[in-house]
């Protein structure tokens, strides 16, 4: 039986089965992925697949090259109407809202990424797991759920993987099965394949948000107050050199584009990513991304590489999206040398960790050099540190902001500025608290006020909220 004779004997409707749902009898809306889709609700699962594959081998049979399709509307109306062509010789008769569904999921294996496209189209979705073809979770507030998305299969969701990185000009295999890119909107991507992966293809998208976030949406959202804010646009705008630290989806690479926003529009900015994620608003912005080496392990461009070149760059910042290894050393001696004001990111669950963490991480550099001259780089260059924390609700703040005052004897001496307190749990699990002035003055206040910034006492004591509005000579 030839294979659109098996879609059209799969499409009629078996002896006593129910009709499909007609869309006035469907209820209320659910989120995209969260309910069996009407064409393989109307078709089963095995035959869609069937029906999938053949729309897509038809329609990429009549194009020229399916991998260089034009992103625009005009191509992908004549994809839809290829489809819809393609449909029409399969004599299969499905409900006009199946038929709908499946041209759209047909369209998006051509413009967009198959079956997870609608979670990415998704705002309330902030993060897509693919654990395997069968196994889609999603992260929607902070809370994690299995969606009913399925690949059809491993080569399935290669696929959508070589779609993703491809363009980049980076590549995934046998030899090289792990691999780090970025979706055309920023979102990070992060694909992992056998044999590495044992169950089948992993990709994990950390989703970016369509409209760039500011300082005032992290204020409406709870993760700090406006005299924070205030506290460390004076900080940025005054050259200070600035660590980001937390945890996993804490929200670093968030709270780093907006203590970006604060650099003034005249100075040069060069940012260096391992997969770029920043969007800044200024003009003068020079963007550097990591090169992954090619298929004879040669020319590879690494984050060190990077900072060292930046430095012939003429900079008046550099932004390292985050460090991982050797390139920190490189970092520290940078802000040590006259480019103040920079601004990095690391993985650390508390400001003294993140010392730890900086040390271990310059050594990694392969300098033979004593721990006590890591500290002594670390305590000279770094003037603040700012702990981002998602708690246990999902949610995310700022926990800890903390001077790096200097050294007193081989340690590193830490002074908490500001602090955040829980006070408990609200009936709907959200944790209430806000970050408060420990009532110690950072001693880089000279520097702040050098710059044009006056702080209030008020802001610093104890008891508010961050107190008084900073003012600007």
């Amino acid at each position: 039986m030839s294979l659109s004779n098996r879609l059209r004997e799969a499409a009629r409707p078996a002896a006593g089965a129910p009709a499909p749902a007609s869309p006035a009898s469907a209820g209320t809306a659910e989120p995209a992925g969260a309910r069996p889709s009407a064409a393989a609700a109307a078709l089963g699962n095995e035959r869609l697949r069937q029906l999938k594959e053949y729309l897509i081998q038809q329609v990429a049979g009549s194009l020229e090259d399916p991998t260089a399709l034009k992103q625009d509307e005009a191509t992908r109306r004549d994809i839809e109407r290829r489809v819809a062509e393609a449909y029409t010789t399969t004599r299969v008769n499905l409900p006009e809202t199946a038929r709908v569904e499946l041209v759209r999921e047909v369209v998006n294996e051509f413009f967009g990424f198959g079956p997870i496209q609608p979670l990415l189209d998704d705002p309330a979705v902030s993060e897509v797991m693919v654990n395997g073809p069968n196994r889609v979770y999603v992260e929607r507030k902070g809370k994690l759920t299995l969606s009913t998305v399925k690949f059809d299969d491993d080569n399935h969701v290669k696929r959508i993987i070589d779609r993703i990185v491809l363009p980049l000009g980076r590549r995934i295999d046998v030899d090289n099965p792990l691999v780090d890119a970025r979706l055309p909107d920023g979102s990070r991507v992060n694909a992992v394949i056998p044999p590495v992966s044992i169950d089948g293809p992993s990709i994990t998208i950390r989703k970016f948000s369509t409209k760039k976030l500011t300082v005032e949406d992290l204020i409406e959202f709870g993760s700090m107050t406006p005299q924070i804010s205030e506290f460390l646009k004076a900080c940025v705008v005054s050259r200070l050199n600035v660590v980001v630290s937390g945890g996993t989806g804490s929200g670093k690479t968030t709270l780093l584009n907006v203590l970006s926003g604060f650099i003034p529009e005249d100075e040069r900015i060069v940012t260096i990513e391992d997969a770029a994620e920043l969007k800044l608003g200024q003009d003068h912005v020079v963007r550097l991304e990591t090169k992954k080496p090619n298929l004879e392990g040669k020319y590879e461009v690494t984050i060190r590489d990077l900072v060292r070149n930046a430095l012939r760059m003429r900079p008046e910042r550099i932004v390292v999206g985050e460090c991982r290894g050797g390139e920190t050393l490189d970092m520290l001696q940078a802000m040590n040398t006259g480019h103040d004001g920079s601004l990095t990111t690391l993985h650390a669950n508390s400001p003294r960790d993140a010392l730890s963490r900086m040390e271990t991480m310059a050594l990694m550099a392969g300098m033979d050099m004593p721990l006590k001259v890591i500290r002594e780089q670390i305590a000279s260059a770094i003037e603040l540190i700012i702990q981002q924390a998602r708690l246990r609700d999902g949610s995310r703040k700022v926990t800890y902001i903390t001077e790096v005052i200097g050294m007193e004897g081989d340690t590193v001496v830490l002074q908490d500025v500001f602090k955040f307190v829980e006070e408990g749990v609200d009936g709907d699990g959200h944790v209430i608290g806000q970050i408060r002035p420990t009532g110690l003055r950072p001693m880089f206040t000279p520097k702040l006020e050098a710059a044009g910034f006056r702080l209030p006492p008020e802001i610093f004591m104890t008891g508010t909220a961050g107190g008084r509005s900073l003012g600007r000579r």
